[in-house]
């Protein structure tokens, strides 16, 4: 049992530690779709998603055989990560859908009504509080979201509600993290995930062509296998691995600190994101979606402002203890009795 006297050091804060982990991981995601992004003009979607899925069955199955401790490979809880898997292979099947037709500060822009999502669901089936400061910004940064939809507009389609699609299933998926994070180490949530998403896909795909014709602007959703696969190859797998790790540090985000606390920080991804399409493919934003996103924005920082400035070190520190045990375990130790756990 951990105890805890005053010459004990302190390890960072929980919530210090996800908000740290959800910016990183937005930054290798942003990556991750700018490669998607140029892939897509020679893979299909069910392809590059497998390949991710490969990368992190390769990695991780070794990595927690030698770690041990709280990873495992084989857990209780199969039926919660698959179902997770599922809202991940269909929604993210949905949001690079509409790559090859939208711009990628547009498409994020749109995605990123999840945080209002994840908040409102993290009230209603976590009980997590939520003061009227932060509902104000997460209702700011939706009027964000809509601005840079802008439905009445000439250049709406029906490919725009993809990415909001994406968005409830992605805030349903991070709300399962929450709830198996206290029962599961990160890299097992990882590897049940990411793993189980890969042959998802595949189905979807062969189901999907097994009953409708793709016309040549939909070819990323075709059941074709490029030729230049082999040649391809290093470039696939450092996709699946930029993937992977992005992946484990946003479900240790949600893992460690609440997720309506956390949500807002996804929006780190928006300018990450605008200045890669436009480094690369040279896309300049349309007026609204470039007041959306300063909306969507400006709502995040400043919830992430008064969530720093609120928190309290006394409730918030997580023993040494705990964190020495195995990296990534969201196992906590016992509390004493005159603390009280986050």
């Amino acid at each position: 049992m951990a105890t805890l006297t005053p010459d004990t050091p302190r390890a960072p804060s929980r919530t210090a530690h996800g908000i740290a982990c959800v910016l990183i991981g937005m930054c290798l995601f942003a990556g991750q779709d700018a490669f998607m992004k140029s892939l897509l003009l020679t893979y299909p979607i069910w392809m590059l998603i497998f390949v991710r899925s490969c990368a992190a069955v390769l990695v991780l199955v070794p990595l927690i055989l030698i770690l041990g401790g709280p990873h495992r490979l084989t857990t209780p809880l199969w039926r919660l990560h698959l179902l997770r898997a599922a809202l991940f292979a269909v929604g993210f099947s949905l949001f690079y859908t509409a790559f090859p037709f939208m711009g990628l500060a547009e498409v994020t822009t749109i995605f990123f009504s999840a945080p209002l999502m994840i908040a409102v669901m993290a009230a209603v089936f976590l009980r997590e509080t939520i003061g009227l400061h932060r509902i104000g910004a997460l209702v700011t940064g939706f009027a964000g979201v809509l601005i840079a939809m802008n439905p009445g507009g000439d250049n709406f389609t029906w490919i725009s509600i993809l990415p909001l699609i994406c968005a409830a299933f992605y805030a349903a998926s991070q709300i399962m993290a929450r709830q198996i994070g206290e029962r599961e180490s990160s890299l097992t949530v990882g590897l049940y995930t990411l793993a189980f998403t890969g042959p998802i896909l595949l189905g979807m795909g062969y189901l999907l062509n097994s009953v409708l014709t793709f016309g040549p602007e939909f070819h990323h959703l075709r059941w074709a296998l490029p030729p230049e696969t082999l040649t391809d190859l290093p470039t696939l797998s450092l996709l699946g691995l930029i993937g992977m790790a992005a992946y484990i540090l946003l479900s240790r985000g949600y893992q460690v600190a609440d997720a309506s606390v956390i949500a807002p920080f996804d929006y780190s991804y928006l300018p990450i994101a605008s200045v890669m399409a436009w480094l690369l493919w040279g896309e300049v934003p349309a007026p609204t979606t470039i007041l959306g996103m300063a909306l969507i924005v400006a709502s995040g920082l400043y919830i992430g402002y008064r969530e720093l400035r609120a928190a309290r070190p006394g409730r918030d520190a997580v023993y040494v203890a705990e964190t020495v045990t195995v990296p990534g375990s969201p196992h906590p130790q016992k509390v004493p009795d005159d603390q009280t756990w986050p």
